[in-house]
């Protein structure tokens, strides 16, 4: 594949350096976002983008550069797919706005038909739409709880679900998600995760770990659902060992306890399927779904057991924003290049060629101490050699080289010694190699 799948046709397809990174122009601006942005709203690569598509991002002093990113894996399709760009730009003409709570719309019946066909399972389901995914996820488990009538939740190890009250509770990692802003919601439980490169455990040793916890600390007839993404996202992009998953969906079916799948960074297309629960056939009973779905704008979406959807009395879902028609015409417009381009064995074509690289890293420097990952959603951990002790400390710096070498990359993992690798299922066979030589560059340059 020569030239990007789809997205941004007329933007050079090339990573170009005119200035250092950041250049004149944009340290210019971050006075003025220093001004008038508060400080806690951070920034990884300090560089102000005026265009961006395909694979690269361009900034303001004409410095183009390698996205191995995607806005946290929310442009999949491309920044400027031409679908998404086509089916907003009628609706804008149209109308912005009525709030569907009000006057509905066909766009929000739209996609919530489109998610009824393409989420796990052949049962009924309906949708409930939303703007974020950590709104998605709260809704999640109001729905369960009034469906089931009880009240506590499980989460795992490492995982992230959120900034809300809510699922700022149900994320694990304290700073920078949670530091200083308790006191937390109640009646949610920690349940161990399946992390094959930290415990050595089979899927099936694992889930009877955390069934254990579970039924002991917790108890079946106290808990109203499981919350669990298939692979983590912020927590490290682990994978469970196979048969985990399928292990604690079945508890959960077992015991009346709704399995929710929150497939916000894992699903469309990213791992090679339309969704990562589909690769071991897990039917959740709910999927959350956000960030790739709709282009780069803000949707957010609940999909589930018709009846479990439905135990929600008139009026306990919903929202000002959730399902604005503009969203929801960026979403169809997604769906749409997701399909006509086959984004799913793109996203599997990707991961071969990430898959091949980072062995490659692995295999030359002892720091990487494993390599994991799924399609076009790839990582590498950093550690101590011949140890698993976290080594952020070489993260950042590899960061750090590639960053001012024109290509984004982003880190994650509890202890912050994690590589992400998200391109753009629309990026180019060349611009991935390219991008993935600064990188192995940058392991050179910080050995």
């Amino acid at each position: 594949m020569t030239e990007s799948v789809v997205g941004g046709p007329s933007l050079p397809q090339e990573r170009r350096l005119v200035t250092a990174i950041p250049g004149p122009e944009s340290r210019r601006r971050l006075e003025r976002k220093k001004e008038h942005v508060a400080d806690g709203v951070g920034t990884t690569l300090p560089v102000f983008i005026v265009a961006a598509g395909g694979g690269v991002l361009r900034d303001v002093d004409g410095n183009s550069l390698i996205d191995l990113g995607s806005g946290i894996a929310v442009t999949s399709v491309g920044n400027a797919a031409d679908a998404v760009v086509r089916r907003v730009t009628e609706q804008v003409a149209a109308f912005t706005h009525t709030c569907f709570m009000v006057t509905p719309y066909d766009g929000y019946v739209d996609v919530c038909e489109a998610l009824a066909e393409l989420t796990p399972g052949d049962h009924a389901k309906k949708s409930a739409l939303f703007n974020s995914g950590a709104e998605a996820v709260e809704n999640a488990v109001k729905i369960a709880r009034v469906a089931t009538g009880k009240d506590a939740v499980v989460v795992f190890d490492h995982a992230y679900h959120g900034r809300t009250n809510l699922t700022m509770a149900m994320t694990a990692k304290n700073m920078p998600y949670k530091h200083g802003f308790g006191p937390f919601a109640g009646e949610v439980y920690r349940a161990p995760m399946s992390y094959p490169f930290r415990d050595g455990l089979s899927g099936q040793e694992a889930a009877a770990r955390a069934i254990d916890v579970i039924e002991k600390q917790v108890g079946a007839t106290n808990l109203a659902c499981v919350a669990i993404e298939p692979i983590q996202g912020e927590g490290g992009f682990i994978v469970p060992a196979p048969g985990f998953l399928p292990a604690i969906a079945a508890w959960c079916t077992a015991n009346d306890v709704v399995y929710i799948a929150d497939e916000i960074q894992s699903g469309f297309c990213r791992t090679g399927d339309w969704f990562a629960s589909d690769h071991e056939g897990v039917v959740p009973d709910l999927v959350t779904t956000a960030k790739g779905i709709a282009g780069g704008l803000p949707l957010a979406g609940v999909t589930g057991r018709a009846e479990l959807m439905d135990a929600v009395h008139a009026g306990g879902l919903g929202g000002t924003y959730g399902g604005n028609p503009v969203a929801c015409a960026a979403a169809m417009g997604a769906i749409e290049e997701m399909r006509e381009h086959d984004l799913g064995a793109r996203a599997r074509e990707i991961g071969a060629t990430m898959a091949g690289r980072l062995a490659d890293l692995q295999e030359t420097y002892a720091v990487v101490g494993d390599v994991r990952g799924r399609g076009a959603m790839m990582a590498i951990e950093l550690c101590t050699p011949g140890t698993t002790e976290p080594d952020a400390a070489r993260a950042a710096a590899v960061a750090a080289h590639c960053h001012a070498h024109g290509v984004v990359v982003l880190t994650c993992g509890t202890w912050g010694n994690v590589f992400r690798f998200l391109p753009p299922l629309s990026i180019s066979d060349e611009l991935l190699a390219e991008g993935f030589d600064v990188v192995a560059e940058a392991f050179a340059a910080t050995a």
